[in-house]
């Protein structure tokens, strides 16, 4: 499929190219199933520069190729002034139309790029992090058969922490199948499968026994007391995910989760995703950096802001068979951090 070119005319440039991404194996969590994510890949380029972006579009969240390219077709780039107004930027973006937080991520993430490169820095110096404090991330294990849940165990010896998927009637044979291969700790995401308050709360405390270390979202996001409940009484920290999407979320989810799950494809950006961290920061909340399926330009986009949080999920380029750019330098379980103006990003491929 050919490149739209937006703005050709004008000193900035748009260009968008649909991409889908296929993943290694089929991903499965408590509601669906899939084997490919579509994404939009952005670039935006000015003054001899190019800012590289990324809408990793998942299913459930109502975009597509088709509603990204309507919105990028409204946008017009040469109102963003440089040195950039991210501010003013996701307010214009968000007056376009409401939701569509992919794609304003691809937006948000090719400007921080490119202001990174503007101004010769790396993007997590200009977000203010210390790749000196990189977290791990961890590795996510989908609901699967025994044999291919121990095969993916074995596909990434390097990982340090495994994040495995449930909320199904299977959930304990899973954990026992991975305790079976390896001792690693583990992070759980129930994808808001759980629906019983006092059996989720006694399934956690076994959790506990297996090295569990937090749970995303056990029950529906709209059932704000039982997820309290659970947080109140639960000796592993709780993490809202899907009840969390944007900035406004976060002052709801105190006092309902321990901690919140910030991911850029949800927050519209890494300027968002930014106001977040510091919003949890002042109400006392946990912050785990996650990610949907993802090609390593929207996983270092999150990684630049990683080490200011307390746990990332940032596992993207593992996951997939074909990232259309080089996987970014993973050592000891951690993603690092590149000194080069910008994303980071490498071997460009398309």
């Amino acid at each position: 499929m050919k490149i739209k070119i937006l703005a050709l005319i004008f000193d900035m440039q748009l260009t968008y190219q649909p991409y889908e991404l296929l993943l290694k194996h089929t991903f499965t969590i408590a509601k669906f199933s899939r084997n490919s994510t579509p994404l939009m890949l952005v670039k935006i380029n000015h003054e001899g520069h190019t800012g590289y972006g990324e809408a990793s579009m998942v299913p459930y969240m109502g975009e597509s190729h088709q509603s990204a390219a309507e919105f990028l077709n409204k946008v017009d780039v040469n109102q963003f002034k440089y040195p950039f107004d991210f501010d003013a930027i996701i307010s214009y973006l968000d007056n376009i139309a409401t939701g569509n937080p992919a794609v304003k991520a691809a937006i948000d993430i090719a400007l921080h790029d490119l202001e990174s490169k503007l101004k010769g820095v790396p993007c997590w110096q200009l977000l203010g992090s210390d790749p000196a404090l990189m977290p791990v991330t961890s590795y996510t294990v989908g609901i699967d058969t025994k044999e291919v849940i121990i095969q993916k165990i074995h596909e990434a010896p390097e990982a340090k922490v495994i994040k495995v998927k449930l909320g199904r009637d299977t959930d304990k044979d899973l954990i026992q199948t991975i305790r079976s291969v390896t001792n690693k700790p583990l992070y759980v995401d129930a994808n808001q499968g759980w629906t019983d308050r006092k059996q989720s709360l006694d399934f956690i405390y076994w959790l506990q026994e297996q090295g569990v270390k937090l749970i995303e979202q056990p029950m529906l996001k709209t059932d704000v007391d039982g997820n309290a409940w659970i947080t109140e009484h639960s000796p592993i920290p709780i993490i809202g995910d899907e009840a969390v999407q944007r900035f406004t979320d976060v002052d709801k989810a105190a006092g309902v989760y321990h901690g919140i799950n910030i991911k850029l494809m949800k927050s519209a950006g890494m300027h968002e995703a930014k106001r977040m961290l510091g919003k949890a920061r002042e109400l006392g909340l946990k912050v785990l950096i996650g990610c949907m399926s993802e090609t390593s330009c929207a996983t270092l986009a999150a990684a630049a802001l990683a080490p200011q949080c307390d746990w990332a999920d940032l596992d993207g380029p593992l996951l997939v068979s074909n990232n259309p750019y080089q996987n970014p330098a993973f050592s000891q379980g951690k993603w690092e951090l590149s000194y080069a103006p910008g994303l980071g990003l490498m071997q460009i491929d398309y």
